[in-house]
């Protein structure tokens, strides 16, 4: 009983200074703070009433949004999921007429919060535009593009939450949990697709096919000076590279500009090389499937990632989401055509290769960047060496960034892979990303590229709930009898693309690096030395040319001379009796 007052007493006292351990914070005052709404206005929205400070939990916001949709034929919210506590996950289809969205012909905008429940700032940012949209004086924004908006999609993480969820991050009052009630982080499962809330979204892309997909998170890490940073796989890496240079060459200055104009100051997404020298540069990430702009890329969905800066106030987080989501569907409107056709060429293309995972070049971009001064300072308590951040302005004049642009795994692409008919798992990930497959009616042999893993390790601690598998694999041409049920996925589709990205398993991002075939690297079938000796004695005496390697193979390996046991194994991999299954990757190539 003691020990519980102690502890309860505790965290009351760190209450008082919890909030003053985050670095000097510099003043700001933008135009975007006019789209804020007094407490007294009839459509003021929950964040709003606290002067965005706090957010409204689960049941606030949605009685909110009942009530806005009610009020408006331009507004229908969908339930798209059940999240593993069982609480609805909602969608706002917004448009001149919601039910026509995705079959209209009008570009679509999906805007998708609360992916990581702490970073809310989506949320409370959407709720604004949506009113505007449908109370205010900004209906115009729908009359040539459709909006699609996710308010919360890891809707139990939202609800778990507290005070001391996020250290680094200013606001609001309370926060959501990063993972899901089953301790999932979804922006890591867009390949994998296990959570039941990425089950979810990923039927709202494949049943409307967004034109532009947008992903609001909060950073963590430096400190700098720009409120709202946002970035994309870059045209140089891009597995959809018309899309991509659509993003760069059109959607990031306009939507700068617009930030600027509204008193915000954007800015690149930013990861720092060295935790203790910031001046050694930022990486210029390529962004693999596991995540949400990477999974957009090689799908052909031009996708956004939004970290706004976790330092700044979530007011001014909030109205400047409010500003790049505005200028979205404004830039959308003018440009959906444009954008439409990019997508429809990176869906058209057929690359003979592809680069599934890229390393970061040796020669960095030098770029102008808007930082803050730090210093070195070492902890009396711990001895911790880190780098403490003054508050004060510095500008990097040639700050040097490194882009990961250098392919580090490159395959051909087949023709088609091969899916054996016992790999339910692997159908169902492929179904549930809306990848085309045929099944074979009877059985038939021809010639397929066999993989077998050479050399392989597993994972010795779990990430994101599954242990990764890392193999190096010999690849075979042999004719091979296909079962009746087996499953062709042709890489000719417009998700072929993102085929190769799974089923490849040497990409970063395959269902077998996930561990999802685990069963390969077992043998469940034996021998007895009293039943093997004789076999390989009568091998040896019929087969001369096997006997002969089996003598090469001795003299040029001495771990082979000197061990019984390595001989055995050498004879017996080679004898009937051997599980030709055993290491076997279980989907074929055609080429």
């Amino acid at each position: 009983m003691n020990r519980i007052k102690i502890l309860t007493l505790s965290a009351f006292c760190f209450s008082a200074f919890a909030a003053d351990h985050l670095p000097p914070l510099p003043n700001w005052s933008g135009a975007s703070a006019q789209l804020q709404k007094e407490a007294q206005h009839p459509w003021v929205t929950p964040a709003e009433l606290s002067g965005l400070t706090k957010t409204p939990s689960y049941d606030e916001t949605f009685k909110f949004l009942d009530r806005l949709v009610a009020s408006s034929p331009m507004l229908r919210m969908d339930m798209i999921g059940v999240s593993p506590q069982g609480r609805s996950i909602y969608m706002v289809k917004a448009g001149t007429d919601p039910e026509q969205i995705g079959k209209d012909g009008k570009a679509v905008l999906l805007v998708q919060a609360g992916i990581h429940s702490g970073e809310i700032d989506g949320k409370d940012a959407g709720l604004m535009l949506l009113r505007d949209i449908v109370q205010g004086e900004k209906t115009a924004l729908l009359n040539d593009v459709n909006l699609l908006f996710i308010p919360i999609l890891s809707v139990d993480g939202h609800e778990r939450s507290g005070k001391y969820h996020r250290m680094n991050q200013r606001g609001p009052e309370q926060q959501g949990w990063r993972s899901t009630a089953q301790n999932l982080n979804l922006n890591r499962d867009y390949a994998k697709a296990e959570a039941l809330e990425m089950q979810a979204l990923l039927k709202v892309l494949n049943n409307y096919k967004p034109d532009l997909y947008l992903d609001v998170h909060v950073t963590d890490g430096e400190d700098y000076q720009y409120d709202i940073t946002f970035g994309f796989n870059e045209p140089v890496h891009a597995a959809s590279p018309n899309a991509a240079s659509w993003l760069a060459s059109v959607y990031r200055p306009e939507v700068n500009q617009a930030l600027r104009q509204a008193g915000h100051l954007p800015g690149p997404l930013v990861f720092g090389l060295d935790p203790l020298d910031f001046s050694k540069g930022i990486s210029g990430a390529h962004f693999t499937p596991r995540l949400s702009n990477g999974y957009g890329d090689i799908r052909h969905i031009p996708t956004v990632l939004i970290e706004n800066h976790s330092l700044k106030p979530y007011r001014q987080r909030v109205l400047g989401t409010y500003v790049l989501l505005e200028h979205s569907l404004k830039l959308l409107a003018e440009q959906g055509k444009v954008l439409q056709l990019a997508k429809k060429a990176d869906e058209n293309a057929r690359p003979a290769s592809l680069a599934l995972a890229y390393k970061a070049s040796d020669t960095p971009e030098l770029i102008r960047f808007a930082g803050v001064a730090s210093e070195i300072r070492t902890d009396k308590i711990t001895g911790l060496q880190y780098r403490a951040w003054t508050g004060e302005p510095r500008l990097y004049e040639e700050l040097p960034q490194y882009w990961e642009n250098v392919p580090a795994v490159e395959v051909e692409v087949p023709a088609a892979y091969w899916v054996m008919p016992e790999q339910h798992q692997v159908l169902a990930k492929l179904a549930l990303h809306g990848i085309e497959t045929t099944r074979l009616k009877s059985a038939k042999t021809i010639q397929l590229q066999q993989l077998t893993a050479t050399q392989w390790s597993f994972a010795q601690k779990p990430y994101e709930s599954r242990f990764m598998v890392e193999a190096q694999f010999k690849r075979d041409w042999k004719k091979i009898r296909l079962p009746a049920g087996a499953v062709r996925v042709s890489t000719d589709q417009p998700l072929g693309r993102l085929a190769v990205a799974l089923l490849e398993p040497t990409a970063p991002d395959s269902l077998f690096h996930w561990g999802f075939m685990p069963g390969m690297f077992e043998r469940t079938e034996y021998f007895e030395p009293y039943a093997i000796v004789p076999l390989i004695e009568q091998a040896a005496k019929q087969d001369k040319a096997l006997k002969q390697e089996f003598d090469d193979a001795v003299k040029a390996d001495k771990a082979l001379a000197g061990s019984a046991e390595a001989k055995v194994q050498w004879w017996y991999q080679r004898l009937p009796y051997y599980d030709q299954h055993y290491l076997k990757y279980p989907i074929l190539l055609e080429h």
